[in-house]
């Protein structure tokens, strides 16, 4: 028997009250482009392969990726950011209705374009990347017009999600107003950190940094890697300074392929095993791990149930190709197969 704080019927029960659930996503969004193709040879020209295109296919990345996750899950999503005036900003407004995404947060800022991340696969292999962003600060009016309109779609929310990319969206200042806020309506409010882009990210509900990350955060060198998490002290130090500094309700340090380590303050830290089986393309299962355990507590999961479902459904991503999402029955199935 699984050690795991989940049964089958207590995740059904998580993911009907899910329904009912309505989530604020506000951040850098994107639209995430996929060239699918084959390699069977080397280019003539210089030592790179040749790939012989076949398909594309689009999907939303970034926050948007976030709002996507939930809705997966079967809540109700609202989107808080900023495209350009271009064809690339329409398509991910297209892609966010198909998906039943609210975009009356999403605004068209006329100094800048849509950001766009392109990746080119070849035998289910990633060959490159590109990467065409806008990432400088918002024009003074645009910041103020995205708090108001957050600002007033708090009152029908149940927790709001803080995607930083580091591409303008996400300050200080949207910080400062937004976390008393949250606060005085008893809204849980979570953030995916990048320590590149310094912020005061002080008394937020749940932190979800990886590990190289958390190190940045903690301004510590990740030196020597202990295959057991609970048993490596550079790692379980990081944890406890992140905790005291930053004072955050909860801390999640995702691991890659050695899980997840759920960490609350004077309370020893909780290790999740993975529960991947294969590891195809780890696109996005970040914002599939902060999606899935926003929305398990505000069903009412605690944080160790809200840590395994979380853990499940990037199991489930990281097997897709692309940026994936995992279902409900998905999730169920995942339980139901380990026997839990």
């Amino acid at each position: 028997m699984s050690a795991d704080p989940l049964q089958p019927g207590r995740v059904r029960v998580l993911l009907r009250r899910a329904r009912q659930l309505r989530v604020l996503v506000v951040g850098d969004v994107m639209l995430d482009r996929f060239i699918w193709g084959q390699v069977s040879r080397i280019s003539p020209e210089a030592p790179v392969p040749v790939v012989e295109f076949e398909r594309e296919s689009f999907m939303p990345g970034g926050a948007a990726n976030v709002a996507r996750n939930w809705v997966a899950l079967g809540g109700q999503a609202e989107l808080f950011g900023v495209v350009g005036p271009d064809a690339e900003g329409d398509q991910l407004r297209q892609l966010l209705r198909q998906q039943g995404i609210g975009c009356r947060g999403l605004l068209t800022c006329p100094d800048r374009f849509t950001s766009v991340k392109t990746r080119i696969v070849a035998q289910k292999q990633q060959v490159v990347r590109l990467d065409r962003e806008s990432n400088g600060p918002l024009e003074a009016r645009t910041a103020r017009t995205l708090m108001q309109r957050l600002r007033q779609a708090l009152a029908r929310a149940d927790a709001v999600i803080v995607a930083d990319y580091g591409k303008g969206v996400v300050t200080d200042e949207l910080l400062a107003q937004l976390k008393p806020l949250c606060r005085q309506r008893g809204l849980w409010l979570s953030l995916d950190p990048k320590p590149v882009h310094a912020l005061d990210l002080t008394g937020l509900s749940l932190l979800t940094p990886n590990r190289r990350e958390a190190f940045e955060l903690a301004g510590l060198r990740d030196t020597v890697r202990a295959p057991q998490p609970l048993q490596d002290p550079p790692l379980l130090q990081v944890a406890q300074h992140l905790l005291q500094r930053l004072q955050p309700a909860l801390l999640l340090i995702t691991l890659g392929e050695l899980g997840m380590l759920l960490c609350h303050r004077q309370q020893p830290p909780l290790h999740i095993p993975t529960v991947a089986r294969e590891v195809f393309d780890v696109s996005g299962a970040g914002d599939t791990v902060i999606a899935t355990f926003t929305l398990a507590i505000a069903a009412g999961a605690s944080p160790a149930e809200a840590a395994s479902l979380a853990n499940h459904a990037a199991g489930i991503v990281v097997g897709k190709f692309g940026t994936a999402t995992a279902s409900p029955q998905e999730l169920l199935a995942s339980y139901t197969a380990r026997g839990v």
